[in-house]
């Protein structure tokens, strides 16, 4: 079973919780399909592209439960990068938990379920 994980805002976390689908975030738009981020690929994710940003949620799905939506495309280094090609439905998610910064605004990424 793999488990991919995305990064988001609180307010993006509350506006999927309350509608029940998630379309994506502003580069998700930009890009054409929503980023996700394998185990191994998530602290420098988050060390990139959210550092400095306040009030973070992480959270995680089940790839096999997303079927050909999902894609795994060369992205940064030509590392394959999960990125979903549709909408996301709430409960695709197993789990979801607030992200912490460390002293110099990266966010923690949380040791991880196995």
């Amino acid at each position: 079973m793999t488990i991919i994980y995305k990064i988001v805002t609180h307010r993006e976390w509350t506006l999927f919780s309350d509608t029940g689908l998630f379309s994506g975030s502003a580069v998700d738009f930009k890009d054409g399909f929503i980023h996700f981020s394998h185990a191994n690929q998530l602290a420098e994710t988050a060390r990139r592209h959210f550092s400095h940003q306040p009030d973070l949620v992480l959270f995680a799905v089940r790839a096999q439960s997303l079927g050909a939506a999902l894609r795994f495309e060369p992205s940064r280094g030509g590392a394959l990068f999960p990125h979903l090609h549709a909408a996301l439905a709430l409960d695709a998610v197993i789990w979801h938990q607030p992200l912490a910064p460390d002293a110099e605004g990266v966010p923690i990424i949380p040791p991880l379920p196995a």
